[in-house]
């Protein structure tokens, strides 16, 4: 028997974990190592796969370990890692976009032919079960002779309206570009072969903070073997459709490629009565042999199969299943990304240029500090610090931020959350730190470590910095608000049991016991304030404290939502932290709510009458989310045997209906806060202002 293929990860973020199960179902291989320079994912993802955890590629590369790498880090950073895996003797998978331009793309394939190893780009989508079947039945020609296709990438791009911008895929408007057309690209090229771009348009443009538009569609024209190809890539709040579409002289063909879902309408020779009806017919089989085969998949795999996962594993077969295959060689690479620098440079320079930040005139002079500074409420805050006349120091993982308008007044500094000697050098001379951090996590362990751990290193880092205030973000989730008939204020306590709560509502509860210990004990100069569901510009469509959404079309609402929600703006956030600067208010806490505006019905009511569009909104009852989370904690625990797995509760569910009432008494008392008490005020900046579909202005672009 052969000796498996070892397989290293290069990068531990998201994206890896999908990697890792395709490698992990993949006969033959396995994974070996995963080097990331986040010690701590590195060592997560390595145990959960008995891998070997790296810090420095060098370190990966001298070990010896592996045979193959897939570089899954950010864009910027691919060329230069494949050509020196490469040159150490690795087969490598780079993640898409596999470089920045095809000229980069171009080295590492001339890299890996003089060095004899492979380079694969991960154009995860042709390794779908349904797409294999879409091109052999093309190539076999049952669809006849196909004249035109579009393929399209319509799914909402949530941070280019409400952040975080500090992400490569904003820094230049072409890397938009680069981040989805390969996806659309390798299709193309795939399918019908090199690829001619004709023309191109970019449209729906926002602007990122300040005055530097992003486009957020893109709709080009190319040929391809002789077929007209369209391509449209739409990242406003629209209805997923991500598809690839055939016209041929016999039939129709579209790929669902994100459901994994191929579907053929074809004529019939039946009389002009039936023919109608047998064309429909027919086209609803299929949809209905189609569904019923997705749902078995799901059902047999206890839904750890689905489409995005069945891709990477066609990919991951294809690519360790012996001979090259063509759709993952280099070529088909450096194909790919030649179409998308045509596609770039068909696109006026004015609208793929950046916009240059402001020039800096002279340092800041920081006495703020905001941790969490380039999230929805981060912004909001540091810019209503400077307005108050403080400079801010902005606590960020990179060295830019959302304020390129701000440079005498705000500097980025990046600091590790786990270096507590690096956090007390950042906060000298600050006299208050907002810390907003939040980890999302799936276990308890990990919430101690990444979210309760980080705010008392935090708090540990002020005291020894001499800050003058910490302000703690908590969240008005760690209530039990199942009961209608109550009343929530400050005095009102939290469970007494938490276990049974979702993880994001008892870390934060945790964190802030923790902290106000360290206030009693050690001097903590502590406030607390917990935001309510906070609107405004900036912020998402798609907000999960109020429901369940599918897609941008549909939400289901936790509860019937006709009770009033705990809505407040989030200038309104903005203002109420900064009064907490000065009160005499150490020790205390704050519900930072709103006054009683809207029900969720009421709210989603508001953007069809301001907005015109009117969104599936469905009750959703909470017994049936209840028992549905019940069972797949039984599934969770005892047939996939994961640990540390949630036991749900019904007042958690509950609890996300926001029954209870809340009284914000106490910060317009202590504080003076004024949220806006106007309803019709509060549906103009909260819903009109806000941009939650990203169609404020429709206008074109530019096009050639």
């Amino acid at each position: 028997m052969s000796k498996p293929i070892s397989v290293g990860l290069i990068g531990a973020g998201y994206i890896a974990s999908w990697h890792a199960d395709a490698l992990k179902a993949t006969p033959g291989v396995t994974l070996a190592a995963v080097c990331d320079v986040s010690a701590g994912a590195a060592k997560a993802l390595a145990a959960a796969h008995g891998a070997r955890p790296f810090t420095s590629v060098e370190d990966l590369l001298a070990s010896g370990v592996c045979d193959a790498v897939h570089i899954l880090t950010p864009p910027h950073l691919h060329a230069a890692l494949a050509i020196q895996c490469l040159e150490c003797g690795l087969d490598v998978l780079v993640e898409k976009p596999v470089a920045e331009s095809a000229e980069d793309t171009r080295r590492i394939l001339d890299t890996a032919k003089r060095t004899g190893r492979r380079f694969s780009p991960g154009h995860n989508f042709l390794g779908l079960p349904a797409y294999t079947r879409m091109k052999a039945e093309m190539q076999a020609g049952e669809y006849g002779l196909i004249s035109t296709a579009e393929i399209t990438w319509a799914l909402p791009l949530a941070p280019l309206r409400s952040g975080p911008f500090n992400l490569w895929l904003l820094r230049e408007p072409k890397n938009l570009l680069l981040e989805l057309g390969p996806h659309a690209f390798a299709f193309a090229h795939d399918l019908f072969g090199e690829i001619q771009v004709l023309s191109a348009q970019a449209s729906y443009p926002v602007d990122l903070p300040v005055n530097d538009p992003r486009p957020q569609g893109f709709r080009i024209l190319a040929r391809a073997g002789g077929i007209d190809v369209t391509f449209h890539l739409t990242m406003v709040e629209v209805i997923d459709d991500r598809s690839v579409t055939l016209r041929g002289s016999s039939a129709r063909a579209r790929l669902d490629y994100a459901a994994d879902v191929l579907t053929i309408e074809r004529e019939n020779a039946s009389d002009l009565v039936l023919n109608p009806l047998n064309r429909q017919r027919r086209l609803a089989r299929e949809h209905r042999r189609a569904g019923w085969s997705n749902a078995w998949v799901q059902l047999r795999s206890l839904n750890t199969l689905n489409p995005y996962g069945r891709s990477f594993r066609g990919m991951t077969a294809a690519i360790y299943g012996g001979s090259e295959d063509p759709r993952f060689s280099g070529d088909s690479a450096l194909a790919v990304m030649q179409a998308i620098d045509a596609a770039i440079n068909a696109l006026p320079v004015e609208q793929m240029t950046p916009a240059a930040p402001a020039v800096q005139t002279h340092k800041p002079q920081p006495t703020a500090m905001v941790i969490g500074g380039t999230g929805f409420i981060g912004r909001a805050l540091t810019r209503r610090l400077v307005a108050d006349g403080r400079d801010v120091r902005v606590l960020s993982r990179g060295r830019t931020g959302p304020f390129p308008d701000l440079p005498d007044n705000i500097e980025t500094v990046g600091v590790s959350l786990r270096d507590r000697d690096g956090l007390t050098e950042a906060m000298k001379g600050i006299d208050v730190v907002f810390n907003l951090a939040k980890a999302l996590e799936d276990t308890w362990e990990e919430a101690l470590e990444n979210d309760v751990g980080v705010a008392l290193r935090v708090a540990d880092a002020a005291m020894d910095a001499g800050v003058k205030r910490l302000i703690y973000t908590g969240t008005i989730a760690s209530y039990d608000m199942s009961d209608p008939s109550a009343k929530i204020t400050e005095d009102t306590p939290f469970p007494a049991d938490m276990t049974t709560r979702n993880l994001y509502a008892r870390s934060k509860a945790e964190c802030e016991r923790q902290l106000l210990v360290r206030h009693r004990e050690r001097g903590l100069p502590l406030v607390i304030a917990r935001p309510g569901i906070v609107i405004g510009p900036g912020g998402p469509l798609q907000h999960w404290g109020i429901g369940r959404w599918h897609g941008a079309g549909a939400v289901r609402i936790w509860g019937h939502g006709r009770n009033i929600l705990p809505f407040v703006l989030n200038d309104d956030i903005a203002d109420g932290l900064v009064r907490m600067i000065d009160a005499d208010v150490e020790g205390q806490s704050f519900n930072l709510v709103g006054d009683p505006m809207l029900s969720a019905q009421g709210y989603f009511k508001a953007i069809h009458e301001v907005l015109g569009a009117k969104i599936d909104v469905q009750s959703g009852n909470l017994y049936a989310f209840y028992a549905g989370d019940a069972v797949k904690y039984v599934l969770k625990k005892y047939a996939l045997r994961r640990h540390g797995v949630v036991r749900p509760s019904l007042a958690d569910w509950k609890s996300r209906a926001h029954f209870s009432r809340f009284v914000n008494d106490r910060p317009k008392d202590l504080l003076g806060w004024r949220p806006e008490p106007n309803r019709d005020a509060f549906i103009q900046r909260g819903i009109a202002e806000a941009n939650l579909f990203g169609l404020d202005d429709s206008r074109s672009v530019g096009q050639t």
